[in-house]
């Protein structure tokens, strides 16, 4: 008997072992990328190209992030590039967590007649790539004069069927009781909605709000139908504009990464706290 307990403690132990093991492995593969990322940014082109690479830069070489920011033609069109990004994909992110936590509630929690084949018809266009419809709504927004404006780069994106699958499948789980009650207390269902179950839904708002953020944030293809004039090209459109016009500058492009990347890297750092702590049912109910 204690042969055995030894034997499965040890099992355990290995298990566990080559867990952490492996989930190092993949931490380091995830982070030397970013780490080179920001070295690389720091140093001149010549410094970059060193082997074996200096991963600890000598110094700060703040001209690369200069020369990123004025462009290949000195316009300093990146700040406006920038602002561009910053306005679609939040526009695009903030009608998405509600489009989809409307369209989520109304499938999880009303009855209906049909509800099973809404559901199924909204999966189903998950089936269908954007390519297979991307010069149809592309001559759609020409004919209706939305090219080159940020309604022509925001209004195909406002909703989306993964953003209605993840709030329906959070929603499931929430307490008819607590529904139930506020219904009883003479709340309206747009009350409720507002007060207590997009609240309550923390997480799930967090991890579709970063999602819908990083589609529009890396956009590059749509942009690239839609937009004509450099002040409404996005930074995707900036970056491949800037390394088609200028030379092969290893230290611009990575100051360049670097500055795109800190949007995200905020709008990470400032919802990660709906994931360590999720919202429980106190603060829906203080809602």
């Amino acid at each position: 008997m204690n042969a055995h307990k030894t034997r499965s403690w040890r099992l355990e132990k290995m298990a566990t072992t080559l867990i952490w093991l492996f989930l190092i492995v993949a931490c380091i593969l995830v982070v030397i990328p970013l780490v080179f990322m920001f070295t690389a940014a720091a140093m001149p082109a010549r410094d970059i190209l060193r082997m074996p690479y200096p991963w600890i830069p000598e110094g700060f070489y703040w001209q690369n992030f200069w020369n990123g920011l004025r462009g290949p033609e000195g316009t300093f069109i990146f700040i406006r590039n920038a602002l561009n990004s910053l306005i679609v994909a939040g526009t695009v992110s903030a009608f998405t967590v509600l489009f989809s936590s409307l369209a989520g509630y109304g499938l999880a929690k009303f009855e209906f007649k049909g509800r099973t084949l809404v559901f199924m018809l909204i999966m189903a266009t998950m089936m269908i790539p954007f390519e297979a419809i991307m010069i149809p709504l592309y001559m759609v927004a020409m004919r209706m004069g939305l090219q080159d404006t940020y309604t022509g780069l925001i209004l195909p994106f406002l909703a989306n069927a993964f953003g209605v699958f993840l709030m329906r499948q959070y929603l499931i789980t929430f307490p008819d009781e607590i529904l139930d009650a506020a219904r009883i207390d003479g709340a309206s269902e747009p009350r409720i909605f507002s007060r207590i179950v997009l609240p309550s839904s923390g997480s799930a708002v967090a991890t579709l709000a970063i999602l819908a953020f990083r589609s529009q944030w890396d956009s590059l293809l749509w942009p690239l139908l839609v937009v004509q004039s450099d002040e409404m090209k996005t930074i995707p459109l900036y970056i491949t504009k800037f390394m088609a016009e200028t030379h092969s500058d290893e230290g611009i492009m990575m100051a360049i990464a670097v500055m795109a990347s800190i949007p995200m890297i905020v709008l990470f750092l400032t919802l990660s706290k709906y994931f360590i702590n999720k919202d429980g049912l106190t603060s829906a109910t203080k809602g």
